[in-house]
């Protein structure tokens, strides 16, 4: 099941506790790509915009793409404050946008559910000459230390397709398929997530694979999750370490 899916219960907690993305992801874009307060910007899979948001704090325009209906109209809340969002019902493969309407597509830890190829022929229909596609992962530090070596345990331990969804994420090699036969660039940018016990359990509990509330094995879970903080915490809080990945070029005609 797809996480758009099983969010549609819990999205408060999602847009809550899901990592952020780093502001440089903005300056990177604007330097790289010439973007100027004129562009339009799709984000495509934008849940509930907390990669929009970033773009529109800065002045741009953003069409933020979502087809859950929950984690869309939690996107909406936002257009009262950034007059600039639209929120539309639209997939990566059928976005709804009209031919050479975007001069940016950006995508956030979603590509790994698209199909590619049927992507690859949307985006390159809707972005005008000489624009460009960013591909955007917050990737977490899988372990190296006691904290990060428990909190993976806990997602193989009860995370139902946890292993199933990590064989599915985008390798270097499917991303420079996707943007061939241009050449794509990349640039990484450490960033980290600090959370309190109830902030480590609503991170936990917002991936689409994890037990929730009256579901089997919930509570267990729970006391594995309590266990992992009270070892590892400091002045009240945990610390997840993440490289935020961005991939970005163009989508020349094959």
């Amino acid at each position: 099941m797809k996480p758009t899916e099983r969010f549609s219960t819990r999205v408060e907690v999602y847009r809550r506790y899901r990592p952020g993305y780093p502001e440089e992801i903005a300056g990177l874009l604007e330097r790289e790509c010439g973007l100027t307060q004129t562009v339009m910007i799709a984000d495509v899979a934008a849940g509930t915009g907390l990669l929009s948001e970033i773009f529109l704090e800065r002045g741009y325009a953003v069409d933020a793409i979502e087809p859950n209906a929950s984690m869309r109209a939690a996107c909406e809340t936002l257009c009262e404050r950034w007059p600039r969002l639209r929120c539309s019902d639209g997939t990566a493969e059928a976005t709804g946008l009209p031919d050479r309407s975007a001069d940016l597509i950006t995508v956030a830890q979603a590509m790994h559910w698209f199909d590619l190829a049927r992507t690859r022929k949307e985006f390159a229909r809707v972005l005008r000459p000489g624009g460009w596609c960013a591909v955007i992962y917050n990737h977490r530090r899988m372990g190296g230390d006691g904290f990060h070596d428990g909190y993976e345990q806990i997602l193989r331990e009860f995370g139902g397709d946890y292993l199933a969804v990590q064989e599915r994420h985008m390798t270097p090699e499917k991303l420079a398929a996707f943007f061939a036969p241009s050449v794509a660039k990349e640039a990484v940018f450490p960033n980290a997530q600090r959370l309190t016990l109830e902030g480590l359990e609503g991170r936990i509990v917002s991936s689409s694979y994890m037990p929730q509330a009256g579901e089997v094995r919930y509570v267990t879970m729970r006391e594995a999750i309590e266990r992992l903080f009270e070892k590892n915490e400091r002045d009240g809080v945990v610390t997840i370490e993440y490289e935020c990945s961005v991939v970005y070029g163009q989508l020349s005609t094959r």
